[in-house]
């Protein structure tokens, strides 16, 4: 068993806090598209046109069912083939915020439905045209009720995007392997990364437990 080294930490630093800049692009830009992909799904699932629920909710559902592993090698190596290619990043940050807008889509819903009724019926009696009374009325009571679970998303994406390297987007896990083939040492940039997402996903998690606590009173 190799001795821990703290001069090879020193050494593979840079690199690693490179795979991080990318780790924390992927997660940052990931969220903004399922943030926004989410709420198109949840209102769009409540359009009274089956036209538009069925084939929303049928995608939704596949979305969320299967790997995401698998779409973000379906993204990466079978698009090419029709036509369409995108760098590794882009690719990873498309499978990320489209993976997660179908979980998104379900927290948005929750919080629409959570909006009492009269609400609605207030809009409706001021004439309020629909789009007006959503981004009005609606939308701002939902998103406060939201907020925590939508950053809980962006914790479990943050620890999903190791996936990424997959596809060689040069995240933390793709530098840490790298490194380790090189220098056939896998000890201490597998562990430093360990580390660097404990140490990111933890104090982010308690921040949104006080957040959620402010929010419910």
């Amino acid at each position: 068993m190799n001795d821990w080294s703290w001069e090879y930490v020193g050494d593979i630093m840079p690199k690693l806090l490179d795979g991080l800049w990318v780790t924390v692009q992927a997660t940052l830009l990931g969220s903004v598209a399922a943030f926004a992909l989410g709420l198109v799904w949840a209102i769009a699932l409540r359009s009274p046109t089956r036209w538009v629920t069925w084939p929303v909710g049928a995608l939704v559902e596949f979305v969320r069912n299967t790997p995401l592993l698998v779409q973000l090698f379906f993204l990466f190596f079978v698009l090419p083939s029709w036509g369409l290619s995108f760098g590794p990043l882009t690719t990873g940050v498309i499978g990320l915020g489209l993976h997660y807008s179908t979980y998104t889509a379900e927290v948005y819903r929750a919080g629409i439905d959570a909006v009492p009724r009269g609400q609605w019926e207030a809009a409706t009696a001021l004439n309020l045209p629909r789009g007006r009374t959503w981004v009005a009325v609606i939308l701002p009571q939902a998103f406060r009720r939201v907020v925590p679970a939508l950053g809980n998303y962006v914790i479990a994406m943050f620890k999903d995007t190791p996936m990424l390297s997959a596809i060689t987007v040069g995240d933390m896990l793709f530098q840490a392997n790298s490194i380790g083939a090189t220098t056939f040492d896998y000890m201490e940039p597998i562990t430093v990364v360990g580390f660097l997402f404990l140490a990111i996903s933890y104090p982010t998690s308690v921040l949104l437990r006080v957040l959620e606590r402010r929010l419910v009173r």
